[in-house]
């Protein structure tokens, strides 16, 4: 059974690329550029990191916990029900290589209920890796992005507008506004894009999918001030970038603007997908926390390990 809701309809016109630079993000580097960057760099970088074989916590109702699988992915979990966002266990993405190991197999993951997508792009929505899981019950997206999602296993999928809720029993899924865009190739503009905040047994966890900074993380703090923010902190240099990804230090404003408790970076050292070393944003948040007072607040996952919350 397939639920879509959609008010925005498919029909546009699409426009075919002038050159390489209109299949990018910021329109600013070209093809021999992006090859030596983002191709021949990783493919000289030996693979790094292990898959685990995870121990999940029996959860009391009340706790989650939240496990990344490295990238944009995560498992959350809680005493009734298992989350995927935005799963991706590839270790190729065409010629981009996967830099650092899933921290688990597909094969180690509990029965999934709920499957939240975040937008269209291959690193967020990686069909071979839905095809995998393991039966998977409801998928939830933005608009324009269900048609990608038949048959992949799903038995129900829904589409959301900015600030929509899909609820089901006592969990509830809002998809809230970003700063990015969603065609998936060759610039399909009717495919949606946004973050997620999931609500269940009084926690809210917000995913910020891919985005830059704007002021709408401050209207999502005021209707729902998340206790957890997965924030990406990857993909920020060169400066262009950040018309649509974020670096730390705007991470950091970020979470301040959601008046969050917790900060969990993610969105990095897995590919290489900017010309920032992939070890720098974990760095630099770490060092501007300490500067800013909120190392408190701050919890950096090891891919593969769960973490109570």
């Amino acid at each position: 059974m397939t639920s879509l809701h959609s008010n925005k309809g498919s029909s546009r016109r699409r426009h075919l690329p002038r050159s390489f630079k209109d299949l990018t993000p910021s329109q600013h580097f070209n093809p021999r550029t992006f090859f030596r960057e983002m191709v021949w760099k990783a493919l000289l970088t030996r693979r790094i990191g292990q898959h685990k074989k995870p121990t999940f916590p029996k959860l009391s109702p009340g706790e989650v916990a939240l496990t990344w699988i490295g990238h944009a992915s995560f498992l959350a979990q809680f005493s009734d029900l298992n989350v995927l966002i935005d799963p991706n266990f590839a270790n190729w993405l065409f010629l981009l290589k996967r830099i650092k190991r899933a921290g688990l197999k597909i094969k180690d993951l509990p029965p999934i209920d709920l499957v939240l997508l975040t937008h269209a792009h291959f690193d967020h929505f990686h069909k071979p890796t839905l095809r995998r899981l393991p039966a998977p019950k409801i998928g939830v997206m933005p608009w324009g992005v269900g048609d990608l999602a038949h048959g992949l296993g799903f038995d129900r999928i829904i589409e959301l507008q900015w600030w929509e809720s899909f609820s089901h029993g006592d969990w509830k899924v809002t998809l809230t506004p970003s700063k990015h865009w969603g065609a998936r190739v060759l610039r399909d503009e009717h495919r949606g894009y946004g973050g997620f905040v999931l609500e269940h047994h009084g926690r809210l966890i917000f995913h910020a999918g891919d985005s830059a900074y704007f002021d709408g993380f401050k209207e999502i703090g005021k209707r729902f001030s998340p206790e957890i923010a997965l924030l990406p902190i990857g993909a920020y240099y060169p400066e262009s970038f950040r018309r649509v990804h974020m670096g730390p230090d705007e991470a950091i404003r970020v979470f301040r603007d959601l008046q969050a408790r917790w900060l969990v970076p993610m969105h990095y050292g897995s590919f290489r997908l900017s010309f920032e070393e992939l070890d720098d944003p974990p760095r630099w948040l770490s060092e501007l926390c300490q500067r800013n007072g909120l190392s408190h607040h701050l919890r950096i996952l090891e891919e593969g390990v769960p973490q109570v919350f």
